[in-house]
């Protein structure tokens, strides 16, 4: 198991919600083909299905902001991270989420790690 999950975890927390804040393109090399998102219960896999779904989301601008990020190893040298906070976008008022993300290290570069698997959803009762 990875002894670097937790510095893997929070840097990957930092550098994926600036980049999703700013540009979403940028996120691309987070992904691969393998890559499967769930956002809002519906799945779509491969990086160009994701950076198609993310960028064709309904705001202008975004602002997350993370109340907690936690980080687990997992097998392979992977990292489990789960994060929740709020998001704001446009002119809308504050919404809670959750986050989780598999990482998996690049048997390619085994000094870098892409999403394997993302999980997110909103924070919404409905009663």
């Amino acid at each position: 198991m990875n002894e670097n999950f937790e510095q893997i975890g929070k840097a990957f927390i930092d550098q994926f919600y600036k980049l999703f804040d700013g540009n979403r393109e940028g996120l691309r090399p987070f992904y691969r083909d393998d890559s499967l998102l769930t956002f809002e219960g519906a799945q779509m896999q491969g990086v160009n299905a994701i950076l198609e779904k993310l960028k064709s989301l309904p705001f202008q601008t975004v602002q997350h902001v993370v109340t907690t990020g936690d980080c687990h190893p997992t097998i392979d040298y992977g990292v489990l991270v789960h994060v929740v906070g709020q998001l704001k976008t446009d002119n809308d008022p504050p919404h809670s989420f959750s986050q989780t993300f598999c990482l998996r290290r690049d048997p390619v570069n085994p000094n870098n790690y892409y999403v394997l698997n993302d999980v997110f959803r909103l924070s919404l009762h409905h009663g």
